[in-house]
């Protein structure tokens, strides 16, 4: 009997100041029974109570309190460096701001089983609660990607809902310089297909709430994703005989890719 490699998954929940909607994340997770990591980045004294009451609520939950706030791609490199020192091997990221469907979880750990060195990413389904600018704002993101990579493997290129694979992960981030702030999940998840990683994709609602909290910067975030796709594009081009030689690979020797429809 062949044995299945070990599989250890968590929970990385980056926080700055979502002292409202945090507690009703933290409830929903309760039945999966895995450990949760919280990495607050610098967070007020009201948010800092509410974590306080939190850690003393549930037994699962490790909280790391960051001093200042460095921005959603530092915690969650933060939270991908303690979750692998702790032994896990896989990590979902998951907003504070319960925007993402908690209940998708254990399919994404499921995938991330079958698929233990892929990046499990999610693939939102919008309502009418989403703002078309977002939303617009998404597609011409993704377009770049497209170029960036020159695959089709990634269907959304910002969710924030993903089981990163911590080996790989944390290897690629002592090796490069990675997006510190709302433009992390485009960075990591472009360099990642270049370190020819497998993308699997997993369709999963997305909502919005009309008095929920949000840290994004519609000009000055949608600046710094611009400017850091023009550093991915100058970066394709120097690494694409390496790219085109992973897709060669991938065409030659690999299924099609995965997509839960």
């Amino acid at each position: 009997m062949i044995n299945e490699p070990f599989f250890r998954p968590c929970v990385i929940i980056p926080n700055y100041n979502h002292k409202d909607a945090l507690p009703k994340v933290v409830e929903s997770l309760e039945p999966l029974g895995i450990v949760c990591f919280i990495i607050d980045d610098g967070s007020d004294h009201e948010t800092l109570e509410v974590l306080n009451e939190l850690q003393k609520r549930y037994s699962w939950l490790v909280i790391h309190l960051l001093k200042y706030n460095e921005g959603k791609g530092n915690a969650m490199i933060r939270g991908f460096n303690e979750a692998f020192r702790q032994n896990h091997t896989h990590a979902v990221s998951l907003d504070a701001d319960g925007q993402h469907r908690v209940a998708d979880l254990p399919l994404f750990f499921e995938k991330a089983r079958q698929n233990p060195r892929a990046l499990i990413c999610g693939q939102p389904v919008f309502d009418h609660t989403a703002p078309m600018i977002r939303v617009v704002g998404r597609r011409v993101s993704h377009m770049f990607v497209l170029l960036e990579t020159l695959s089709f493997q990634m269907r959304d290129s910002l969710c924030g809902l993903r089981c990163y694979p911590l080996e790989a992960t944390i290897r690629l981030a002592q090796k490069v310089h990675i997006a510190k702030r709302m433009d992390f999940e485009t960075d990591i998840g472009v360099r990642l297909i270049w370190e020819g990683v497998k993308i699997v994709n997993i369709k999963t609602q997305v909502r919005y709430f009309k008095n929920g909290l949000s840290h994004y910067r519609y000009l000055k975030d949608n600046l710094l994703i611009a400017k850091l796709h023009l550093k991915l594009t100058l970066g394709m081009l120097i690494r694409l005989p390496k790219i085109l030689s992973h897709r060669l690979q991938k065409i030659t020797h690999e299924p099609t890719m995965e997509s839960n429809t």
